[in-house]
């Protein structure tokens, strides 16, 4: 009977070890949406016409495609993001705060307000913010 609790102890201590921890989420502001270019879709049929005769009279109908450009402040950095999924992007509130994470090369943001469902997103660009940088500054010229 000791046996047996005392493995069932060690069962338990060692979930507990191996248990993760929560992630760590950063928090930002989502400040604005725009539409930027991601490429081109292009459709093309050939006809039977020039199937036959070898001519190359191709139809082509080349469409822009628009993908949604987010920017999240933080309190020192600012970043443009754009939603991994083109397929089904979901639009973010603008002015909401909204919590993220970095892991490997994609952010996973959520949104509390929303639904709390993390989602990926790109990073297209980080920059310092100028009023983060000048506090830094001023703060490490006075004593």
């Amino acid at each position: 009977m000791k046996a047996i609790a005392l493995t069932a102890v060690m069962f338990l201590m060692a979930g507990i070890a191996l248990a993760k921890d929560p992630p760590v989420y950063q928090k930002g502001v989502i400040l604005q949406m725009e539409s930027s270019s991601c490429g081109y879709n292009t459709k093309g049929g050939k006809s039977v016409a020039g199937e036959l005769l070898g001519t190359d009279s191709e139809n082509k109908k080349t469409k822009e495609l628009l993908c949604q450009e987010y920017v999240l402040q933080t309190d020192r950095l600012i970043y443009r993001i754009r939603p991994r999924d083109d397929n089904h992007p979901v639009l973010l509130p603008v002015g909401e705060k909204a919590e993220f994470r970095i892991e490997k090369d994609k952010m996973k943001l959520r949104i509390p307000e929303m639904d709390g469902k993390e989602r990926e997103y790109s990073v297209v660009s980080v920059t310092l913010r100028t009023d983060a940088a000048e506090n830094r500054s001023s703060k490490s010229n006075h004593p």
